[in-house]
């Protein structure tokens, strides 16, 4: 084979390592998130009235506004793909910026909302929160813990989509972006879903 030939071989063969690496970093994610859906089960199996009684401390509102706010982001990342693969190179940019900008309104509406609960002492550790019963300090801890847990991978998701939004300028938009794309929009869904699955459990068992 001469060098050519390996070359070749060798691109083709990268596209298909990245997203084989990309599936394999969600499986470990699915793992994480699962454990503390199956944690949040057991909870909410044995103290069930209390998690009802939490849960109605919680911003519907809040909780269904970043909700929509999350669906349009992965119909952005989704369109940003889409328009990279026509070779519409600022279309996508502008898809891509606009799911950032998203991904940046929802952990605003989620700072305001844990603002709320630290004013009116529902935050771990707190006096109030300890005079609570022992289903609504669980609740209250598994919502801290795993909205912050998803907030860290928004921003994480950020990151990564601002950097694929750096790659894609004109200068520098040789190669293969579109898998560098497809990659980041995984992740990115990934983030959705789990929202999707928070929300019903923390925000509509009250």
């Amino acid at each position: 084979m001469s060098q050519s030939d390996h070359s070749s071989s060798h691109e083709a063969q990268d596209p298909d390592r990245g997203r084989i690496g990309m599936w394999l970093f969600i499986c470990t994610e699915v793992l994480l998130f699962g454990g503390l859906f199956l944690l949040y089960s057991v909870y909410r199996y044995r103290h069930g009235l209390a998690f009802h009684e939490a849960s109605s401390e919680l911003s519907r509102l809040a909780g269904t506004l970043n909700t929509l706010v999350l669906i349009t982001s992965s119909l952005t990342a989704v369109l940003a793909v889409h328009s990279l693969k026509l070779g519409e190179l600022r279309l996508a940019r502008l898809f891509l910026a606009v799911t950032i900008g998203l991904g940046l309104v929802f952990l605003v509406v989620k700072g305001f909302e844990w603002g709320a609960k630290f004013e009116h002492g529902l935050y771990p550790g707190s006096a109030h929160l300890l005079s609570l019963d022992k289903g609504q300090i669980l609740f209250f801890g598994l919502y801290f813990t795993m909205t912050g847990l998803h907030a860290i991978h928004i921003i994480v998701g950020m990151g990564i989509l601002g950097y694929v939004l750096w790659r894609l300028r004109p200068a520098a938009a040789g190669g293969q972006p579109h898998i560098l794309l497809e990659n980041a929009g995984l992740f990115w869904h990934l983030v959705d879903v789990i929202w999707i699955f928070l929300f019903p459990l923390f925000y509509l068992i009250s």
